[in-house]
């Protein structure tokens, strides 16, 4: 079996760790929730962050709700088919704002870090460390699933500006009269 389609790479995070992360569950969310807005330019981010109306700020919603999702999906441990819709939500919309690869995918791998900083003094004290290994090779698989589909994103970004290229090639020829037509399926047919 492919690593990829593992729906966890070494198990459900035990009790203990899976407890305490659920007790700091809001302020693990909202900080990685900050992790995420943060990657936008300041204007955007201000927007994203003091914008509230789900109809207002579409994209600041749905980072926040698919946030929350995910972290469930790390409590529960990560599923492909589970979080595939959430990281789905949050990714395609970094896609189509051309963001780069490791800038689109970033926010997962701040968890790691969000966690030490939130819990990290509770994990030490309770000797969570193999707990804690297991969390982030989650979180490693959470993100490789991500770059499937930022990369299946892109892909179909690129195929629509392909065929807006050709669309307007084929009508910039045909106004010019530059074009010679034979019978056939034409690029506006398609």
């Amino acid at each position: 079996m492919h690593p990829t389609e593992r729906a966890e790479p070494t198990g459900a995070i035990k009790m203990k760790l899976k407890t305490l992360l659920a007790k700091h569950k809001t302020a693990l969310v909202a900080r990685w929730v900050d992790s995420i807005v943060e990657t936008y330019p300041p204007e955007t981010a201000k927007f994203l962050k003091n914008k509230k109306d789900q109809f207002q700020n579409p994209v600041g919603h749905t980072i926040v709700a698919e946030t929350k999702n995910l972290f469930d999906q790390v409590l529960e441990g990560v599923d492909r088919e589970k979080a595939t819709p959430f990281l789905d939500r949050i990714i395609r919309v970094r896609a189509i704002q051309e963001f780069t690869p490791s800038q689109a995918l970033s926010f997962v791998f701040s968890m790691k870090y969000i966690i030490r900083e939130i819990v990290g003094p509770e994990i030490d004290t309770e000797a969570l460390d193999q707990e804690l290994v297991d969390l982030e090779a989650s979180l490693d698989f959470m993100a490789l699933v991500a770059f499937d589909i930022y990369m299946s994103c892109r892909e179909q970004v690129l195929d629509i500006r392909a065929k807006e290229v050709q669309q307007n090639a084929y009508l910039l020829l045909r106004r010019a009269n530059l074009l010679v037509e034979k019978p056939g399926p034409r690029p506006e047919d398609s």
